[in-house]
C-alpha cells in the first residue's frame, strides 16, 4: 500500500484558499479527514470514515458536483 497524503485547498472565491483538507488511509483501515484553518491553529477538526460510509460520502459529493452550474456556460 502507497504511504500517501492528499491536500486539497479551498478556493479563493469563498476566501478560503488558506484551508486544507488532508486524507489519507490511516492504521486503522479508515478514511482519515483533517481540517485545518489557519485562524483557528493549532486546532484541528478531523473525521474517520470506515469504507462503507466513505462511499456513501463520496457518492454524495458526485451527486453535489452533478448539481453545481457549469461556470464556463455563463463566463464564455
Amino acid at each position: 500500500m502507497a504511504r500517501t497524503k492528499l491536500i486539497f485547498y479551498g478556493t479563493e472565491k469563498s476566501k478560503t484558499d488558506e484551508h486544507e483538507v488532508v486524507c489519507y488511509l490511516n492504521d486503522k483501515n479508515e478514511i482519515y479527514l483533517e481540517l485545518s484553518i489557519p485562524y483557528f491553529e493549532p486546532l484541528k477538526a478531523f473525521i474517520c470514515f470506515d469504507k462503507s460510509t466513505a462511499i456513501k460520502f463520496a457518492k454524495t459529493i458526485r451527486t453535489n458536483i452533478n448539481l453545481m452550474e457549469d461556470e464556463e456556460v455563463y463566463n464564455g
